[in-house]
């Protein structure tokens, strides 16, 4: 099995070739004329394919957005339990949509909603980053906060393994 091709073979010859190499014979290009088959072994190739797709799933990462609600008469206490609970967002890895919500007369003074996000930015700003700037819409301010990415390390064991794949015979079945 070096991986080159063995040429054109009538369906029972490539069936026999496959065979007395304890292997299967995986038909690749049903549509072409003739047909192309591969000679592998189906049921590793098939487990193989299982592992990466677990790995795949395994590393990748949610991004879940969290609100919290602030109000634009907050009190000190308040605004720091609020803040405690942006925090451990952050830490959690999911990004965080801050809102000011003003009632009534609020609408008069936005200036001290945009005070409250500036100085929650502030504090937060070596855990995080804010990925869109305090915007006005309606009756609420929003701004949206992100974790800064945390380093990976690379698993070269597994980079590894996939590069050890085995090499597979071709077999072009003809129709007979």
């Amino acid at each position: 099995m070096d991986g080159s091709q063995l040429g054109i073979f009538a369906t029972p010859d490539a069936l026999r070739i496959a065979d007395d190499q304890d292997l299967d014979l995986v038909e690749v290009a049903p549509n072409s004329d003739p047909p192309v088959c591969r000679i592998m072994d189906y049921g590793k190739y098939k487990y193989e394919l299982a592992m990466k797709a677990k790995k795949a799933k395994k590393h990748q990462t949610v991004v879940n957005i969290k609100e919290i609600k602030f109000r634009p008469k907050i009190d000190k206490h308040d605004y720091e339990t609020k803040k405690r609970h942006v925090v451990r967002f952050l830490d959690a890895g999911a990004k965080v949509k801050v809102t000011i919500m003003f009632r009534g007369r609020e609408m008069m003074h936005a200036e001290r909603g945009l005070a409250i996000l500036e100085r929650l930015a502030g504090e937060l700003e070596e855990l995080a980053f804010i990925e869109s700037q305090p915007k006005l819409e309606g009756r609420n301010m929003f701004m949206l906060i992100a974790p800064f990415k945390k380093d990976l390390k690379e698993e070269k064991t597994a980079d590894e393994s996939s590069a050890e794949e085995e090499t597979v015979d071709e077999v072009v079945a003809s129709e007979e």
